[in-house]
């Protein structure tokens, strides 16, 4: 079978779907210069995602990855080393750092600033006017999750506009790999400022916090990444240096694990949100089967989720023996394996024909947008509760909202990221405002 070369820009994701569930379970693609095997049948790729033959760690299971990383534009994704590369005893005990930070009490608790901050983003937005065109990935699903992330941090407000350019940058798939580079070399710059920042003035953030775990535990490893190193005054324990399941950052953990939370916490999000605006605006029916009480907003966002997968191609995993596939296919050991979340979502395995529908009272929204397994996404909850906040406000408060005349609903120039370049409407009237208590 030819390898199917995947599109960097995104232009035609469902012809390019079309043709992975044609091709069967799994087919070897290119992706930038990069032979990999694309998995699409949601059966297949799920029982992947929990397989324990299956690795994120490509220093350990990737043959190619001294070859690929120099000259790959995508060499960010999988030279980070955090809980999205890590394999093993290391990624939980990556995760287990990260994760205090999404339990279901401490979005909870974030409910209520969400809300705050999506009411300060709806007012400025209705200070455009009822029929001035506001572009809303813009103006909303951008602003939100970055606030969210930047709160969740602590990022002062001058790093807030340049983090969100990095990370664009790190799915735009368009880029050369020298810009691509180069683009490395700024995020990494910035992440160094805000861990100086906050050495030199802790917080209750959660950047403070994953700084205390490197700069305290005394199992920490030594500069070269070996052995325990010095504690916060310079001394070293007299223990003999971590166990197999450390508890410990390395300084490089400390500024991927920043980077994984900025990137993978802002815009997926964003993707989430823009969806879930241009699929009620394209589908009207839907949209007027939520206001008579007949679907949730829940309804909506998880039928985004599995129609419109923020992430449509995530790089990269690893087979680390060889795995046979139902039909015969077998992935190589050492072989490159791309989740094709955009396409195992619209699978007609699961959803028949009517795959591509965005149907809200639809009985099963099962869909793989968040992962699975043991690197399910840990900041799920929160994406979800700022999906749903950004789309029950905006749509109560602008119940005339409407695609501006003309509008082309282009997509973001990535074969990763999957969203709009812009979502231009004309907000109308607002509803009648609730007074204020005085």
């Amino acid at each position: 079978m030819d390898r199917l070369v995947l599109d960097p820009t995104g232009r035609d994701r469902d012809a390019e779907t079309a043709e992975l569930h044609a091709r069967g379970p799994a087919t070897p693609v290119d992706i930038l210069g990069v032979k990999a095997w694309a998995v699409a049948d949601p059966d297949v790729l799920e029982d992947l995602l929990k397989d324990p033959r299956v690795s994120k760690d490509p220093l350990l299971h990737w043959p190619d990855f001294a070859e690929v990383v120099p000259t790959w534009p995508l060499a960010l994704w999988v030279s980070a080393r955090n809980m999205f590369t890590a394999h093993g005893a290391d990624h939980r005990r990556l995760r287990r750092l990260v994760g205090s930070a999404f339990t279901a009490r401490q979005v909870g608790a974030m409910t209520v600033r969400v809300e705050q901050l999506t009411d300060g983003l709806l007012d400025d937005l209705a200070a455009a006017g009822p029929d001035a065109v506001v572009d809303l990935r813009e103006r909303l699903a951008h602003p939100l999750p970055i606030r969210v992330i930047a709160e969740l941090l602590g990022l002062p407000d001058d790093l807030q506009d340049r983090f969100r350019t990095r990370v664009d940058r790190v799915f735009d798939t368009t880029l050369t790999p020298e810009e691509s580079a180069a683009n490395a070399v700024e995020f990494y710059t910035m992440l160094d400022e805000l861990i100086a920042a906050k050495r030199r003035a802790p917080d209750e953030s959660m950047t403070s916090l994953l700084i205390a775990a490197r700069d305290t535990d005394p199992d920490r490893p030594g500069p070269d990444g070996t052995g325990p190193g010095p504690g916060p005054d310079g001394t070293r324990p007299d223990n003999t240096g971590p166990g197999p399941d450390r508890s410990a950052l390395t300084e490089e953990e400390l500024r991927d694990t920043l980077l994984l939370i900025v990137s993978a916490g802002y815009e997926t999000t964003v993707n989430l949100i823009d969806n879930g605006i241009a699929n009620l605006l394209t589908h009207p029916d839907q949209l007027a089967l939520v206001r008579a009480g007949k679907a949730g907003w829940d309804d909506v966002v998880e039928e985004s989720l599995r129609r419109d997968a923020p992430v449509a191609h995530l790089p990269l995993r690893y087979a680390v023996e060889d795995i046979e596939l139902p039909g015969g296919t077998t992935i190589p050991r050492g072989g490159a394996i791309l989740a094709a979340y955009a396409a195992a979502g619209r699978h007609p395995a699961r959803h028949g024909d009517g795959g591509a529908d965005f149907d809200v009272t639809r009985p099963a929204k099962d869909h793989l947008a968040f992962g699975h397994g043991p690197h399910f996404c840990l900041g799920a909850p929160l994406a979800r509760l700022e999906g749903r906040t950004a789309l029950r406000k905006l749509f109560e408060r602008f119940p005339a909202l409407a695609l501006a005349p003309h509008a082309a609903l282009a997509p973001v120039g990535s074969l990763i990221s999957n969203g709009h370049h812009a979502l231009p409407v004309v907000l109308g009237d607002q509803a009648p405002q609730a007074p204020q208590a005085s």
